[in-house]
């Protein structure tokens, strides 16, 4: 007698998959607040900013014109005009035909990974890195291939490590700046470099871009498709309004390349999700079509003085170093190798993990564990929440270290 299976048993690919980890994290901070916990939840990816209100009435707008059918897989016309303009204020030469709309950046990746990659093609992928990449690589049969960088580089990878780790199954290098978890924004001399090594090794570049406006200091964005036109027509660009505009959960990215990889996706998407919501994309025209240059300095202003607050507090603290210079996205990781050995109770800190647990346990903080990062050493903060928030989360955090023994 055949040895019953359970017929709803996940594929390999999917068991393989775990969720998360930050996703996890948030949901779980959320879910001690909302139990009466007085969490301060310094994990989310999300800026704690509202929407922005053009966005709000052109999406209140599309409701009453009853904008509720489906669009063109590839989004709607006037939409794909107005990133195509964006991205181009950046130097780079893109046509609306040129850009697919996808429901946010992540699924924008997915499509790139899924047109790109044949089973077993590598990715390079710069660590540390956002916990999903490695993912959603192997959904799409693809291998990442993590790229540590130097100490004492600033965690950032260098062209050369990168040629050391190009194999004859190389056929895509990832990129990300400004970069989650840690911050670091390469300039535009760096990303040249890198994108060289591409080209050596006839190598597309995916550059995961979504982060661009949040840069500080004396940094400053490059999109790496502006770097040339050898290099444009190997780039796939990928973009949203979630970080910008404060509109996470509208659900609108994009990826622009090409036109025959644009071609592909827009194919692959009218079969998966047949186009992201209608009502999102209106509000994502409001968004890119007002004149929003001085709250959108506004914000990153102040999100840049939460930034130097964390980077001092952390400076601050015995024990704790911040990792490489963070100068983008509201992200920052923190080293603490420092602790490890303390105790605090019968407790024993032997790794990120066991911070973070505590911390969250002792002092009702949340950050990352930095290990799905491939920074197994650090834990991410992200420094999104408002001001008063984020000094008590530092002094609480402070007042922890200082309780360890």
């Amino acid at each position: 007698m055949r040895t019953p299976v359970n017929p709803l048993r996940p594929a390999a690919r999917a068991a393989a998959v775990p969720p998360s980890a930050t996703a996890a994290l948030d949901a779980h901070a959320k879910a001690l607040a909302a139990a009466g916990a007085p969490v301060i939840n310094l994990t989310s990816g999300e800026p704690a900013f509202a929407t922005v209100e053009p966005a709000a009435r052109a999406a209140e707008q599309a409701i009453a014109e009853d904008f509720t059918r489906y669009t063109p897989a590839a989004g709607i016309p006037a939409l794909r005009t107005a990133i195509a303009a964006r991205l181009n204020r950046y130097g780079t030469e893109c046509e609306a035909a040129e850009v697919v709309v996808t429901a946010g950046a992540k699924q924008a990746l997915h499509y790139a990974f899924t047109a790109l990659l044949e089973p077993g093609d590598e990715v390079l992928v710069p660590a540390p890195y956002w916990v999903s990449y490695p993912h959603l690589i192997t959904l799409a049969g693809g291998k990442p291939v993590p790229v540590q960088p130097e100490t004492g580089n600033g965690l950032k990878v260098t062209p050369e490590q990168l040629r050391a780790a190009v194999t004859s199954r190389t056929r895509v290098l990832l990129l990300n700046s400004p970069a989650n978890p840690s911050g670091v924004v390469y300039s535009r001399i760096e990303l040249a470099a890198l994108a060289e090594v591409a080209a050596d090794h006839d190598l597309a570049i995916i550059s995961d871009e979504i982060c661009d406006h949040w840069v500080f200091g004396d940094a400053r964005f490059a999109s790496v498709a502006s770097l040339g036109p050898e290099i444009a027509s190997r780039t796939v660009t990928i973009g949203g309004v979630s970080k910008t505009f404060a509109m996470t959960g509208w659900r609108i990215g994009w990826l622009a390349a090409p036109t025959e990889l644009t071609t592909a996706v827009a194919a692959l998407q009218s079969h998966t999700a047949s186009a992201p919501s209608s009502i999102s994309q209106r509000a994502a025209l409001g968004a890119l079509s007002a004149d929003l240059g001085a709250e959108l300095e506004r914000r990153r202003a102040e999100l840049d003085a939460r930034r130097l607050t964390t980077i001092k507090a952390l400076d601050d603290t015995p024990g704790l170093q911040v990792a490489g210079t963070p100068e983008g996205a509201f992200f920052l990781l923190a080293d603490v190798t420092g602790l490890y050995g303390k105790t605090y109770g019968d407790r024993s800190i032997t790794s990120a993990a066991d911070f973070a647990e505590l911390l969250l346990a002792e002092a009702n903080v949340a950050v990352v564990p930095g290990t799905d990062f491939a920074a197994p050493n650090h834990v991410r903060i992200s420094y999104t929440v408002p001001p008063e928030l984020l000094r008590e989360a530092l002094d609480r955090l402070a007042d922890f270290v200082s309780a360890l023994n």
